[in-house]
């Protein structure tokens, strides 16, 4: 038998899924990680953390009715990330709050949710092109949980991990 979600679980599933692939990504890489720049051109991974926390003040204002962009300027890596996942608990809540949602769940999804996923695997190619890769593992066996959306995750089952 599998578990009937409502939309607002499936989002909020997807926003867990994003923390814990985001806390693998982001945790263990070498402080000198958050300014390596893949191409001249290139986002380095400090960059993509900060405009990952926008998208998500960006998706918590989506909630309020009150849609508004802004860009904040990087701060070191460490606050960084802790102004992600700031960001991601603060939206999760505001879905899991009961209050009516005056945007579309869709768009919500498909703007912050998906660009951010997408940055993630950004950030995974980043750590393996600066030679720290992270070990892969099956993430469909993974310990992701509808409200756990922090840095911290439960650790993956070595029984799943890879090289």
């Amino acid at each position: 038998m599998h578990d009937v979600m409502t939309d607002l679980d499936m989002v909020r599933h997807a926003v867990a899924t994003l923390a814990y692939r985001a806390a693998k990504v982001m945790h263990g890489a070498p402080e000198s990680f958050s300014v390596f720049r893949a191409a001249r051109t290139s986002r380095t991974p400090l960059e993509i953390v900060a405009h990952m926390g926008d998208l998500f003040e960006w998706a918590y204002s989506m909630t309020t009715g009150a849609p508004k962009w802004s860009t904040a300027a990087p701060q070191e890596w460490p606050k960084e990330c802790a102004r992600f996942f700031a960001a991601l608990k603060k939206f999760d809540e505001a879905l899991a709050s009961g209050n009516p949602i005056p945007y579309e769940l869709t768009r919500i999804f498909q703007g912050p949710i998906a660009d951010a996923l997408t940055h993630t695997g950004q950030l995974a190619m980043l750590r393996r092109l600066f030679g720290s890769p992270m070990k892969g593992e099956s993430y469909n066996r993974a310990d992701i949980v509808i409200g756990r959306v922090g840095s911290d995750q439960t650790p993956p089952n070595p029984k799943y991990e890879f090289d």
